[in-house]
């Protein structure tokens, strides 16, 4: 019987014991942390033998193959330990890749990912296809491997599991944008991150599909010098493409994957407004239309599309002042989309752990809209040096009633009270989303 070692007791592990005990291996799953009540019952329920604030080296470097979170960096020491002795160290998603044969559309990218996976999951249950959403959202890729039957996944991957992925082959694979992002867990290079983006298209063939952002100037430079197997469609709102999606002179999105059979739609009609948006639904229809899917209904799918809880969603107008809610910008890029898309002075909720953000592709857009910046995080020395000399007024807070109080005192009529931290939640939060529940909160109870 083969022994599979699964490191980290969250979404992605608990589901990864489960279908491995389903077929048959002998299971143990070890976390360095506490693991919550909830994952214990479903552990317990399918006896599986765990631990939790601890690694018994032991009961871990006797493993066949081990499934870690993608939480764990590869320079952890028991990661270390296990590549010296040449055990297999893979995701959640390559282990329940094996035993599905469902058809995977995949998205990656720094920015966007949730938004467009979840626009091509409303799609494709929108035109009644059994399906299933996993990766960074919804339920555990492997639990559902072991418990349902889907015919098509939507799965959003980060670099983190696309790092652990071998054999795993996406049938369509969506490459929304690379711009700086973790670049601590990849020695500070660009390259090495732009690498792990695009394990996305490996094992595909001819029959698979390519979805890539054109205007992404980092993905075309790399298209450049790699061999991709699968059929590309690009989409841009620079260019016309032959197949792929773009906008025409007429400011209409074309989204055509062959000749006969397009789908128009006027810019204004897409639920998902703003340019960044435009790029996911661009994305989005031509994954749509690679699956079949009439073009009536992918049309009205994305018109009536509700996006996300904390990206970009407006909690409240009080005295004239508006509050929006973008705790999930985790990092600078995201920060600069919403910045772009406002249109009143700013006062800017910034601030958290710092994944070695380089804040200067913000400079031009907080000396044009930000009007004062509200540091919410345990360090803010990096923010307060980046933007002391452009904005008049940088304060502190150590929680979301203290930061959005302060934006209060501060807000003039006609204001925007934005947080969009570009940086992960960790210090002060559970995560991105406990930071966005706490600021709505606050808002709600001025």
């Amino acid at each position: 019987m083969k022994r599979l070692v699964i490191l980290g007791g969250g979404e992605s592990g608990v589901g990864a014991a489960v279908l491995a005990k389903k077929k048959g291996f002998e299971v143990f799953l070890s976390d360095k942390g506490k693991i919550k009540d909830k994952y214990k019952d479903v552990l317990s329920k399918n006896d599986v033998e765990w631990e939790e604030e601890k690694h018994t080296e032991a009961k871990i470097l006797n493993a066949d193959e081990v499934v870690k979170s993608p939480g764990i960096p590869d320079d952890a020491e028991m990661i270390k330990l296990l590549k010296q002795k040449s055990i297999a160290v893979i995701s959640e998603i390559e282990f329940a890749g094996r035993y599905t044969k469902a058809k995977k559309i995949c998205v990656t990218g720094s920015n966007g990912k949730t938004t467009t996976t979840l626009l091509i999951y409303h799609i494709l249950k929108r035109a009644g296809y059994n399906v299933g959403l996993a990766g960074n959202v919804g339920n555990s890729f492997a639990m559902q491997v072991a418990e349902n039957d889907f015919d098509y996944y939507v799965l959003e991957l980060s670099s983190f599991q696309l790092d652990g992925m071998f054999e795993f082959k996406a049938e369509i694979a969506i490459l929304l944008n690379i711009t700086p992002d973790h670049l601590d867990r990849y020695d500070n290079k660009m390259e090495k991150y732009a690498d792990s983006k695009f394990r996305i298209v490996q094992n595909q063939t001819e029959l698979d599909a390519f979805i890539f952002c054109v205007d992404d100037e980092v993905t075309r430079e790399r298209i450049r010098h790699k061999e991709i197997k699968a059929k590309q469609y690009p989409f841009s709102i620079k260019q016309k493409v032959e197949q792929g999606a773009f906008i025409n002179e007429n400011n209409q999105l074309i989204i055509n994957t062959n000749k006969q059979n397009e789908i128009i739609m006027t810019i204004q009609e897409l639920a998902l407004q703003g340019k960044h948006n435009l790029y996911n639904s661009m994305a989005a229809g031509v994954a749509g239309k690679l699956v079949d899917i009439r073009k009536d209904s992918i049309r009205e799918s994305m018109s009536d599309f509700h996006n996300i809880d904390h990206r970009l969603e407006l909690v409240g107008n009080i005295h004239g002042v508006e509050y929006i809610n973008d705790s999930k910008a985790t990092n600078v890029n995201s920060t600069w989309y919403a910045l772009e898309s406002m249109e009143n002075p700013v006062i800017l909720i910034l601030g958290g752990v710092d994944k070695g953000n380089d804040y200067s592709m913000l400079d031009d857009l907080v000396k044009e809209k930000v009007k004062a910046i509200i540091c919410l995080g345990a360090d803010n020395k990096k923010i307060i040096k980046a933007f002391g000399g452009m904005v008049e007024t940088i304060v502190e807070a150590k929680s979301a009633t203290e930061a959005v109080a302060q934006a209060y005192k501060m807000g003039k009529k006609g204001d925007t009270v934005l947080l969009s931290p570009a940086c992960a939640s960790f210090d002060l939060f559970e995560n991105y989303e406990d930071r966005g529940t706490q600021f709505k909160k606050a808002v709600r109870a001025l």
